[in-house]
């Protein structure tokens, strides 16, 4: 059977250049491909789910067989409902590939019929990721190199800094601060 649809899924909070890159790429191998927003109740979000839903969808809309969705519960039941037949994942390093391996063979127990592929970004993304971005955001730093520009404007107005690496204590949401000091 060819695979058709495609679902890639995380977090994204918040995306950055590398998740669109894998997604962009991505597009062009499957007919369709769903971009699955969890809702991370298992993380510290910065963003809402509807924030990173929106702003995803804002830097895919000139892909036309890319949609973005919110989802909840388990991935392989979601993949299921919508007829993926193969997950997506993003792998930067060596260090990814322990906690990915282990997560692919648990959906393939879980459910056999759907196979998990894995891309790797570019390279200039490859030390790129989520928890870097916000952060640089934390600090007041300039996010425009890892972050696509809808993105960047949403971390600067959380972070209270045009973007030029001054601190703004206290201008992002204290979970957020909280994070920071671990």
């Amino acid at each position: 059977m060819t695979a058709r649809v495609a679902i890639y899924p995380g977090t994204f909070d918040p995306p950055t250049l590398g998740h669109v890159d894998l997604i962009r790429r991505a597009s062009r191998i499957f007919e369709r491909l769903i971009v699955a927003v969890a809702r991370g109740v298992h993380k510290n979000v910065l963003l809402e789910l509807d924030q990173r839903v929106e702003l995803l969808r804002k830097c895919v809309e000139d892909l036309p067989n890319v949609q973005v969705e919110p989802f909840d519960g388990l991935l392989v039941q979601f993949a299921a409902r919508r007829g993926a037949q193969v997950l997506v994942r993003g792998i930067r390093a060596f260090s990814d590939f322990e906690f990915e391996f282990q997560t692919a063979l648990t959906n393939r127990k879980m459910a056999p019929e759907i196979e998990t592929i894995f891309l790797m970004p570019k390279e200039e993304y490859s030390y790129v990721s989520s928890s870097i971005v916000r952060e640089i955001a934390a600090l007041g730093g300039d996010t425009r190199a890892f972050v696509p520009e809808p993105v960047h404007r949403v971390l600067q107005r959380l972070s209270g800094s045009g973007g030029g690496g001054r601190e703004v204590p206290g201008s992002l949401p204290r979970s957020f601060h909280r994070r920071r000091n671990r």
